[in-house]
């Protein structure tokens, strides 16, 4: 446990911000499955539209660093690939 001031501060601030990290990891999990839903459901727009929203999710989490650049990059192409074959099969 912390005993200095300075200690019993980080330990606040930590909590802080793991649970502000919890819940934007949990909002960026949710877009994620949106544009996976509207690939299953086969509605290209909606998928688009979901796309652009979790893209833009996904980048902000990058830029908090809740996520490596990398595994963003890796999300968003798996994404967008979905989606593109959805397009060129319909």
């Amino acid at each position: 446990m912390a005993n200095t001031v300075q200690a019993k501060k980080r330990a606040r601030q930590a909590e802080i911000h793991r649970q502000r990290n919890v819940a934007f990891r949990s909002q960026m999990r949710t877009a994620i499955k949106k544009v996976l839903k509207a690939t299953l459901d086969k509605d290209a727009s909606a998928g688009q539209t979901a796309f652009r929203e979790a893209s833009s999710v996904i980048d902000r989490g990058i830029s908090r660093g809740l996520v490596h650049r990398n595994t963003g990059a890796r999300y968003k192409s798996r994404l967008n690939a979905r989606l593109h074959r959805l397009s060129t099969t319909a």
